[in-house]
């Protein structure tokens, strides 16, 4: 695996793989990586020739009571990583490589109204962030296929809007959320968790099955459903920030009636917020 820092060094490499007619997928992450990063790796070994991870720490979507310096940074050990699992190259630029003040760019892009609900009417600006990044490294690594997890389901909606609306030849796939053996997703937030607050933290998942068997059963309205479920968390320790069923496609409040349906979570336990989701289809 080879590691690029500047964006010139690696379209230069990126030039040479297209000259072989070699198709690239790509994997964008913020590092600290884990076996749900390596699931989207392994899922782009089925996807193309070329396997492109980034690793940026993206100062624009981290709010202004967010401490960006405390997220953690592993470069050697993502670099193994990555490279155990058959990833091509790494793109790990700093701050002023991917902007000119280090911290954003003038120009952002915006995907309305999906990018103010849930996890945005939490973190106002979190998705012109991301959406603007994302942007940034298309343009970079002008890959046929990027794979995003399932984990974060609005910013996986977000990105696709984006690429929709933009016009955007590149194919976004959504791979499925990584899981361990006691339910809890993979994510490199759960390494805030202190040992007796990762013992509770399954009971997020636990609230979006039980959520799903409620609906299931017809006995109680949407809004019922997740008020049971975060007066649940609390009681298991959580903080409420949402619980809440969307539409699956437009994450608008559902009819009673629609079919595809996604069920979102997000909650603070101790300094970790922690998100999920579960994605349902009524017969």
């Amino acid at each position: 695996m080879r590691t690029c820092h500047t964006v010139k060094e690696l379209r230069a490499a990126l030039k040479t793989e297209r000259l072989k007619d070699r198709s690239i997928v790509f994997v964008p992450t913020m590092g600290n990586l884990h076996d749900g990063h390596m699931s989207l790796i392994r899922r782009a070994q089925n996807e193309g020739d070329i396997i492109v991870a980034s690793i940026f720490v993206n100062p624009m979507q981290f709010g202004a009571n967010e401490d960006i310096e405390r997220y953690p940074r592993t470069l050697a050990e993502d670099q193994a990583l990555l490279q155990e699992n058959g990833c091509n190259y790494l793109f790990a630029p700093d701050a002023l490589e991917m902007y000119p003040d280090g911290k954003r760019s003038q120009t952002q892009i915006e995907v309305s109204g999906i990018s103010n609900i849930l996890c945005g009417a939490s973190r106002p600006g979190h998705f012109v962030g991301v959406a603007t990044v994302v942007t940034k490294l298309f343009n970079i690594v002008q890959p046929d296929t990027a794979i995003f997890g399932a984990k974060d389901f609005q910013q996986l909606k977000v990105i696709e809007n984006m690429a929709r609306d933009l016009s955007s030849n590149i194919r976004v796939i959504g791979e499925k959320i990584a899981r361990a053996k006691d339910g809890l997703a993979l994510s490199s937030r759960n390494g805030y968790l202190s040992p007796d607050e990762r013992a509770i933290a399954p009971a997020i998942y636990k609230s979006l099955q039980v959520a799903e068997a409620e609906i299931k059963s017809k006995k109680y309205s949407f809004e019922e459903i997740s008020e049971r479920a975060q007066q649940r968390l609390e009681k298991a320790g959580f903080t409420r920030d949402y619980f809440e069923i969307r539409s699956q496609h437009s994450l608008k409040k559902p009819t009673q009636d629609e079919k595809e349906l996604v069920i979102l979570v997000a909650a603070y336990l101790g300094k970790a917020r922690l998100i999920d989701n579960l994605c349902i289809t009524l017969h």
